[in-house]
């Protein structure tokens, strides 16, 4: 028997189809038929590298969120020495990215969370590991920061962070019901607003 490759064409085929549906229609209307067709395979195809849907949610709820992270930390800002100006510059490749056509309009990891918390409590968990993951890196520059700028201020950068992802998530969903990305660009720049006032610069 074939083992299936972590990377092979074919899996990464069947990845790219579920990943398109499942943004456009969520979890539970994707069809492993929908899938399959999609990707141009058949449904041995499909088990061969996945043994159930779920399974292959959990790898497309991973793809899409390692694919996110590196697309963020890719900006210019990581190459800034202060750490605020890295807080500052985080926000700023977040809205430069939410006006790149080419990229998803909406957040998988957003998507699960909403749809699936109650009937797949595995997905729902891997959901929570990853905004913890994603909160963690916004809290070490954040840490930095406090420690450089603000050190006895008296905010929390824990919930500071966890606040960055709910802006970023809420705006998302508000820009895909107007249908107007502008959106997202209007409620982070609140939100770095909001962080200047908490380091008073």
């Amino acid at each position: 028997m074939r083992t299936a490759q972590a990377h092979s064409p074919t899996k990464e085929k069947l990845l790219d189809a579920a990943q398109q549906l499942m943004l456009a229609k969520g979890f539970p209307s994707t069809t492993v038929d929908e899938i399959c067709e999609t990707a141009g395979l058949t449904k041995g195809s499909f088990f061969h590298y996945f043994a159930s849907k779920e399974q292959l949610g959990k790898e497309v709820l991973d793809r899409f969120y390692c694919s996110v992270q590196q697309t963020i930390q890719q900006g210019s800002f990581r190459k800034k020495s202060d750490p605020l100006q890295r807080v500052y510059g985080y926000i700023d490749r977040v809205i430069e990215l939410s006006k790149n056509p080419e990229l998803p309009r909406s957040c998988l990891l957003g998507h699960f969370t909403q749809e699936l918390s109650d009937t797949h409590p595995e997905i729902r968990m891997l959901c929570a590991q990853r905004f913890a993951e994603w909160a963690a890196t916004l809290k070490q520059d954040l840490d930095e920061a406090k420690a450089q700028h603000a050190p006895k201020a008296a905010f929390d950068t824990q919930s500071l962070a966890e606040y960055f992802l709910a802006v970023m998530q809420g705006s998302r969903i508000l820009a895909t019901a107007k249908q107007d990305t502008r959106a997202i660009e209007q409620n982070l720049q609140h939100l770095k607003r909001y962080v200047k006032s908490l380091f008073e610069k």
